[in-house]
């Protein structure tokens, strides 16, 4: 008898089996990270003398010195691309949507979309799992017209159940007051 056992559900065990992954391979890198430590337990400095230098690693006196490596290119200022910020700049202070005395023009469109933006819910991060969803395309999972016709069929019920209800109270009013 199966009635008191739950379904699986395929998308939180596909969820547990990643999760599981993801574990394994942390423990791995774990491992991995004590090991470099362990070969590397000696701080490696470079030379602020040359900015390109080679990085030294203090050694005991009795060791050998290691060959030198090869010369890091390492950025010392990064990248800016200054035409993106001027364009954010010139954008903000776009001289046709301010009038003759720099107060901000009334733009109805604007706030027409805005409006609708608010109502709408957010926009799907991945939308072939929804059409997925919505066409009951993953075994095990009932299809969302389903889902959205049980849920209606509720909302139906228990507005009928609370209409009830409010007019039972009332005509108990209405006898107890005449």
């Amino acid at each position: 008898m199966a009635w008191f056992r739950k379904n699986s559900d395929p998308i939180s065990d596909r969820a547990r089996v990643l999760n599981d992954e993801i574990a394994e391979l942390e423990t791995q890198i774990q491992k991995l990270d004590t090991r470099l430590q362990r070969n590397h337990s000696h701080p490696r400095l470079r030379s602020t003398a040359l900015p390109h230098g080679t990085t030294v690693s203090h050694l005991s006196s009795d060791s050998e010195l290691p060959p030198p490596a090869l010369i890091a290119h390492e950025p010392i200022f990064e990248e800016v691309d200054q035409n993106r910020l001027q364009a954010k700049t010139e954008a903000a202070s776009a001289p046709e949507l301010y009038n003759d005395l720099g107060v901000r023009k009334y733009d109805l469109t604007a706030l027409l979309r805005r409006a609708r933006n608010q109502f709408r819910g957010p926009s799907t991060t991945n939308p072939k799992l929804v059409s997925y969803l919505a066409a009951g395309g993953i075994t095990g999972l009932r299809p969302m017209r389903y889902e959205k016709r049980v849920a209606r069929n509720r909302f139906i019920a228990l507005v009928i159940f609370l209409f009830l209800m409010l007019l039972g109270i009332i005509m108990a009013f209405v006898r107890r007051h005449q």
